[in-house]
């Protein structure tokens, strides 16, 4: 029986956090800007005393926005999304940049004859606390370590056959590679590795329009991109989530 939502959703392991690096600076921020605040006092109306404590209000919603996006909300989208993808339970899945397994896993519940694929770098400053070891350690917490492989690679040269997966996942990951030029190549990997009829669910914070032109230009169909809302708002709007999706022609 495929798991249910409330299942999928469910997390036993431990999943840090993105790009920790983010929330750090967010967090020093709002405190040197909260001792300016109260350094000028409450009644202080000057300029400096209003700017302090408009900074200060301002990165703790978004240092909370932030924290929320990033160990609840892509739960919660990513679950809507695997589970729209009506998986058959046999399928060869692969996530590229897996990090911890936060989507990984997720998917991986679903699956009774196939197997979920994680390729990573491993590298703390992409996620917090982020190695192969941890995300082993949360492929067993949550039961699924029976259909879970896990290798190191880049996704700009995916060590796989070509046309040998059927799905690929990827979350927050490819905007962590510097150029262009080396964007587009892990979009040509992921096209080079899926099979006919596969289909391919991209979630970024940048360079969406990037992933999307490339796809369309490699012949995929069904491309789509869209924004995932406010539940994947890093720190707000201006910096929020969106879906790339298409399909590999039969």
């Amino acid at each position: 029986m495929a798991a249910s939502r409330s299942e999928i959703v469910k997390r036993r392991g431990s999943y840090g956090v993105d790009a920790p690096y983010v929330p750090l600076i967010m967090g020093t921020g709002m405190v040197v800007a909260a001792a300016v605040a109260a350094g000028s006092g409450f009644a202080d109306v000057t300029g400096l005393a209003i700017a302090a404590r408009t900074v200060t209000l301002t990165l703790a919603a978004s240092l909370a926005g932030y924290l929320y996006a990033s160990m609840l909300g892509k739960f919660s989208v990513w679950a809507d999304l695997i589970i729209g993808l009506g998986l058959r339970g046999d399928e060869r899945i692969l996530d590229i940049g897996c990090g911890r397994g936060a989507v990984l896993l997720m998917a991986a519940k679903l699956l009774s004859g196939g197997r979920a694929l994680g390729i990573d770098l491993w590298k703390t400053s992409d996620q917090s606390g982020n190695a192969l070891e941890a995300t082993s350690q949360n492929a067993g917490l949550e039961g699924v370590a029976d259909r879970v492989d896990l290798r190191t690679g880049d996704m700009r040269a995916l060590p796989l056959q070509d046309e040998s997966v059927d799905v690929i996942l990827s979350s927050l990951a490819i905007h962590n590679v510097p150029d262009a030029t080396g964007r587009a190549r892990a979009i040509d990997e992921a096209v080079r590795v899926l099979r006919p009829g596969g289909r391919i669910l991209i979630v970024d914070i940048n360079a969406t329009r990037e992933y999307e032109a490339q796809l369309r230009e490699r012949g995929m169909a069904d491309v789509e991109r869209r924004s995932l809302g406010p539940r994947m708002w890093f720190g707000g709007p201006w910096v929020g989530a969106s879906l790339v999706r298409a399909r590999k022609p039969l």
